[in-house]
């Protein structure tokens, strides 16, 4: 899955103001198909808006490579 970087939470902005403008046009157009793309383009633009900032307020996870204890070696019969 695609993490965003907080630090571009200024680009996604600007970026929701294009779509919402080219939105706009495609409504006055009456471009329906475009309405509907420009949408759902909307909808995954605010949730990783939502997902980033989270991040930002959380930090990254650190997962550590579980330790395998050390075993000894058995020894064979024979």
């Amino acid at each position: 899955m695609l993490s965003i970087n907080p630090k571009m939470l200024a680009r996604l902005d600007e970026l929701e103001e294009d779509l919402t403008a080219r939105r706009k046009r495609a409504i006055e157009e009456d471009w329906r198909g475009e309405v509907e793309g420009l949408d759902l383009t909307l909808t995954f633009l605010r949730g990783k808006r939502e997902q980033a900032r989270r991040f930002e307020r959380t930090g990254p996870v650190t997962l550590d490579v579980p330790a395998v204890p050390h075993q000894k070696p058995k020894l064979t019969q024979g």
